[in-house]
């Protein structure tokens, strides 16, 4: 059944691949349909939502809420190479995906969440600066060093895809395996690969390094000095309120790399597959829904801004 929904190429390579997405079940492809249309216009419209705020409401012209409003953006184009397309299979029941698009998928998701790792860590050294050197933030943490950091970590976000993509374009495909996964990854077009894939594997492994382990390490670092500076702190009502400053973006960071971290390190074993496939759906597709809802909910100057912005528009609709 497999071969028939497959075009080759001389009799040796795919033109198309089947991604198996969350399954095949007939009667769960409408009530998927709907709530990944859900859940994919939460996570555009929350984080839409949190960039107005941050560019429209002075009081969030922090450094902090810069790099939230960048997360935001982050969200949004990265949500955005994946649900759409899943959007159309579950609507059309279409599984089928271009090489050539698959591929493209793979490079903008991989830049994408390396380039999350990257804004993490960066606003994991802003709370340092923030709680650790207090005297010292104003003058380290300038309006030109943050866009430095946030233009930084977009472009080295890239390096993983833009590195690895030429190889992998290089593979050919001629197993009649469809991908079991509702995106195309890395891992899963490696096994689907009949020609050596040594190079790839070393490329995506010294770049992963520098791309998701080196942004995991120094985030780490960084909450463990602070973690130790609030500890120092006498009074409890001192420490909770230099907690409070950083409790948003820890959660948003253990939520990130707790599930990343599940799903390439798992064992790809038959049984734990499915188990695979729910974390993959969690961290790309519900993270970026639950990060402004963290936001929202856990601090207090995005709460004000938002109250403010509906008073706002409450006035404006009234008065027309």
């Amino acid at each position: 059944m497999l071969m028939e929904k497959w075009e080759w190429d001389n009799g040796t390579s795919p033109m198309e691949f089947l991604l198996l997405g969350m399954g095949n079940i007939p009667a769960l492809q409408r009530p998927l349909f709907l709530l990944s249309l859900m859940i994919y216009l939460m996570c555009v419209v929350g984080n839409i939502l949190i960039v107005v705020l941050v560019v429209a409401d002075r009081h969030l012209h922090t450094p902090m809420y810069f790099f939230l409003g960048n997360l935001s953006s982050l969200e949004i184009c990265y949500s955005s190479t994946i649900l759409p397309r899943l959007l159309a299979s579950l609507l059309t029941e279409n599984k089928t995906i271009s090489v050539h698009g698959c591929i493209a998928q793979f490079y903008f998701f991989g830049g994408f969440a390396a380039a999350e790792c990257y804004l993490l860590a960066m606003m994991s050294y802003d709370r340092y600066l923030a709680i650790c050197q207090p005297l010292l933030y104003a003058s380290l943490m300038t309006w030109k060093v943050c866009f430095q950091m946030a233009a930084g970590s977009w472009l080295m976000g890239f390096l993983i895809p833009t590195a690895v993509t030429p190889f992998l374009a290089q593979l050919k495909f001629c197993r009649p395996e469809a991908i079991d996964r509702f995106f195309c990854d890395l891992t899963p077009l490696l096994e689907l690969a009949c020609s050596d894939t040594r190079k790839v594997r070393l490329v995506a492994f010294i770049f992963g390094f520098l791309d998701v382990v080196l942004p995991f390490l120094f985030t780490l670092a960084s909450y463990m000095c602070i973690i130790a500076a609030i500890l120092r702190i006498p009074s409890s009502v001192g420490r909770q309120k230099a907690f409070s400053t950083c409790s948003s973006h820890l959660t948003v960071v253990t939520v990130f790399y707790g599930t990343l971290i599940i799903v390439y390190m798992l064992p790809r074993t038959p049984p734990l597959r499915q188990l695979n496939k729910v974390f993959s759906f969690f961290y790309t597709v519900l993270t970026p829904l639950v990060n402004p809802l963290i936001y929202s909910l856990r601090n207090r100057e995005v709460r004000e801004a938002l109250r403010k912005a509906l008073r706002k528009a409450l006035a404006f609709t009234q008065s027309s």
